[in-house]
């Protein structure tokens, strides 16, 4: 395999990684609280409905749509998720929003089980519907990525590999450990898979503004693939300047006549 190829397994990889330490998180509640039976029923199920999206979408997006366009709609939604990526790790790296802790996530969905009532004979309905949605709702970001960067490098095989690949390493250590992976910097993680989503999502996104050239192709970067790496220093950038203008301490309001300002840090 050649450097492209290995860049498209490690970037779908990181990103699908992510979300599945979530979607476990989610399930393992389940599991513990109101039985494994309906979570990983619930899971299964998920599972293949994300199959039946996978395989619509990416027939819908690879055959309807030119080349150009499907840059464009695909880059502006790239783009769209790794800007809201970034914002959460901006926030969380100047101190202005609380940073993602896996297990206190784990407890929160442990007491919402709890609170539930106690657990049906046969299919319990509360752990399966949690388990679906959860794994449904962090699989479509995996679905989403896996078909934006495997339809862009014409290679949705290495994509797949690199999905599959983050599946089966969250799970193998989600088995050996039997608690959440709090362990994992996952915010850490968020940071660069949005640097990497936005950096993407810009490159072909403005790729694909030549659908309203005449002729519809695609415009061509200077360097082409190498901009991709511009494109990331870019972003970290314009990310560690907004995380360091959001540290500044607030400006304290003049305080009235003998009572007392607070100042935030």
């Amino acid at each position: 395999m050649d450097a492209a190829t290995w860049g498209l397994i490690i970037a779908t990889f990181v990103a699908c990684f992510v979300e599945m330490v979530e979607a476990t998180t989610i399930v393992m509640a389940m599991g513990y609280t109101r039985g494994w039976r309906s979570a990983l029923i619930g899971t299964v199920a998920a599972l293949g409905a994300l199959a039946v999206v996978t395989l619509a979408a990416g027939y819908a997006l690879a055959n309807w749509l030119p080349e150009s366009a499907l840059q464009l709609a695909i880059g502006g939604l790239l783009l769209i998720f790794g800007l809201q990526w970034l914002r959460k790790a901006i926030l969380r790296s100047s101190g202005r929003k609380a940073v993602h802790d896996e297990d206190a996530i784990y407890r929160e969905e442990v007491e919402a089980a709890k609170a539930a009532g106690e657990a049906k004979q046969g299919l319990d309905m509360f752990g399966f519907m949690v388990s679906f949605k959860g794994v449904f709702l962090e699989g479509m970001e995996v679905v989403f990525i896996v078909l934006t960067f495997g339809l862009n490098a014409n290679n949705i095989p290495a994509a797949s590999l690199g999905a599959i690949a983050a599946v089966v390493i969250v799970l193998g250590i989600a088995v050996a450990l039997r608690r959440p992976l709090s362990m994992i910097n996952e915010n850490l993680l968020k940071y660069g898979v949005g640097l990497l989503l936005a950096s993407f999502g810009t490159y072909w996104a403005i790729e694909g503004i030549g659908i309203f050239r005449d002729g519809r192709e695609s415009l061509n970067w200077p360097g082409h693939d190498l901009m991709i790496l511009v494109l990331l220093a870019a972003w970290f950038l314009l990310s560690r300047i907004f995380i360091a203008v959001l540290r500044k301490p607030v400006a304290a309001a003049p305080a009235a006549a003998g009572v007392p300002v607070e100042v935030k840090k």
